[in-house]
């Protein structure tokens, strides 16, 4: 059961809507909750403000705007599933039991008061207030990211440049990656063929200490074969790697002999030429040129 104070009443007045309404929860002594999700419980504390700014605004003494918001809160709490004869029965009943004795002229109003708004809305009242309401929400959460500090403009370049610049960049850098592969298979073969040797080596020093003609003969030849054999791979492996730098090299040099063209586009050999002329002979006027006329025909004569 509410107990609102004059005092109490007076503040809520006083205070914006907003801070008003939250000093009025705590009046109430209710939970803060979420006046989203829970629309009931905001609902009912919008009917207990209103009708507080309602008394305040007829010029009614705080403790009849104390009254009137009492008398609010127990018509929420006791109406729920009466029919709409009983609720104006309750209704009137409260009223007459008012503390606080008023005009005739202000009981009407505040009777006229929850005629146009409660009982006129009885039924509204019902079915907001007394039904559970199906919750169906979807809550997503979505990520914003702040776009990137600009580079100064002084730093800027046309758009056909920078992909020049990039294209050019990307063909170097594939080179260096060919030269290092040349880099790998050496070092890969040369220790391949280390491998080969000591193996050759092991089996000399297995065999008897004197070797025959045809035991040395054999692994000499395959020892060289090891040599040649990894030469040859050496070799066939440089010369295709080789072969992809070329063509590297092809497309960067084709990329370089067609550069774009700047912005702004640099001065035709007309306009340069046209820029280095005299500028006492462009700065003739029309009359420069008629005081010379004269003189000339002076001298004639």
């Amino acid at each position: 059961m509410a107990n609102l104070s004059a005092e109490g009443v007076e503040t809520v007045i006083e205070l914006q809507k907003k801070r008003g309404r939250q000093y009025l929860r705590e009046l109430l002594e209710w939970e803060e909750f979420d006046e989203i999700r829970d629309l009931r419980r905001s609902i009912r504390l919008d009917t207990i403000y209103y009708s507080l700014v309602f008394a305040a605004e007829k010029g009614l003494p705080w403790l009849t705007v104390a009254e009137v918001g009492n008398l609010t809160v127990e018509l929420l709490d006791e109406t729920p599933g009466l029919p709409i004869s009983q609720a104006i029965q309750l209704l009137q009943e409260k009223l007459a039991a008012f503390q606080v004795k008023l005009p005739g002229t202000k009981v009407r109003a505040v009777c006229d008061y929850f005629h146009n708004t409660f009982i006129k809305h009885y039924w509204l009242y019902q079915f907001t207030l007394g039904r559970e309401r199906d919750c169906r929400q979807t809550f997503a959460s979505l990520e914003v990211y702040c776009p990137p500090t600009p580079w100064p403009l002084m730093e800027a370049m046309d758009v056909e440049v920078w992909k020049y610049q990039q294209q050019l960049a990307a063909l170097s850098e594939a080179e260096d990656q060919k030269r290092a592969e040349v880099a790998i298979i050496r070092e890969s073969l040369a220790q391949e063929r280390e491998r080969t040797l000591q193996k050759v080596y092991r089996d000399v020093q297995r065999q008897p200490q004197v070797l025959s003609k045809e035991a040395l003969v054999c692994l000499v030849k395959e020892a060289i074969k090891t040599q040649i054999q990894s030469l040859h791979e050496i070799l066939q492996n440089e010369i295709q790697v080789t072969f992809e730098m070329l063509q590297l090299k092809l497309q960067k040099k084709v990329l370089m002999l067609n550069p774009p063209v700047p912005y702004p586009p640099p001065p035709t050999p007309e306009e340069t030429k046209g820029s280095g002329k005299n500028p006492k002979k462009q700065g003739k006027t029309k009359e420069n040129v008629e005081g010379e006329k004269e003189k000339k025909k002076k001298k004639k004569k």
